[in-house]
């Protein structure tokens, strides 16, 4: 991967990253140092350790003190069919298809995932809504996705949750977020993760697929709304419409 001379956004630093976890990189798994990667990147140390930490959160890398940064498990090869969706299908296109998807994640994972799961799963939750970055803050929801498609632990749907979940470091999809995004939608969607994590917790998978059903349906509509849409397919928006409380 080659960089600009401005400076990587933190989608270009995760993806350079998985590329060196999947290449591996050091007889024990050891990622360069901080230093290194900001020399090889151009991108500032405190970008490198934002990303990592992410990364560290979703248990893909380790770090210890004055030892450096290591591999965790195996990533998925999937960047060049993601690229293939991304270029293919509008911003529209993709949350509708994760709209079909996600919720049956989410109940999977309801009856799959462990304490430990559910405890990184409100660490990421409370990070996508305390970040005040509006990259960071993507990259954050991202994780907490993709780890709630990880502890569905259905390797199929895995990997095409991480096809549509890679388009979001497109441009577009960023200028279309950050236009949808304000304190109000921050809150609103924080109470929806609020709402997935506690289903899954609790192992009730009918109320997590309902609860990301909802998240999903809100945020297309926040989408719609920012890319002057002409609105929801009609079995979304009657969705939509329907679950809303009257008065």
């Amino acid at each position: 991967m080659s960089f600009s001379v401005t400076e990587p956004t933190v989608f270009d630093l995760r993806a350079y990253l998985l590329n060196l976890l999947k290449e591996g990189h050091g007889p024990d798994g050891r990622l360069p140092t901080e230093r290194e990667l900001s020399e090889k990147t151009g991108a500032s140390r405190r970008t490198i350790r934002r990303v990592l930490s992410t990364l560290e959160a979703e248990g893909l890398v380790w770090r210890r003190q004055g030892k450096g940064t290591f591999a965790g498990p195996p990533i998925e090869p999937v960047e060049a069919l993601a690229a293939e969706i991304g270029e293919g299908a509008d911003l529209i296109e993709v949350m509708e298809a994760r709209l079909c998807l996600e919720p049956e994640i989410a109940a999977l994972c309801a009856t799959r995932a462990s304490p430990e799961d559910v405890a990184r799963m409100w660490t990421l939750a409370r990070h996508v809504y305390e970040v005040e970055d509006d990259e960071m803050t993507e990259l954050w929801d991202s994780a907490l996705h993709r780890h709630i498609a990880h502890c569905a632990a259905n390797r199929p749907l895995q990997i095409a949750f991480s096809l549509l979940d890679d388009t979001r470091s497109s441009s577009d999809w960023h200028t279309a977020r950050r236009r949808a995004r304000s304190k109000q939608s921050l809150k609103e969607s924080h109470d929806q993760h609020v709402a997935i994590v506690s289903a899954i917790e609790a192992g009730d998978a009918n109320a997590a697929r309902e609860a990301m059903r909802m998240h999903l349906l809100s945020r297309i509509t926040a989408m719609s709304d920012a890319l002057g849409s002409l609105g929801l397919p009609e079995a979304a928006e009657a969705a939509l419409i329907e679950a809303r409380p009257l008065g």
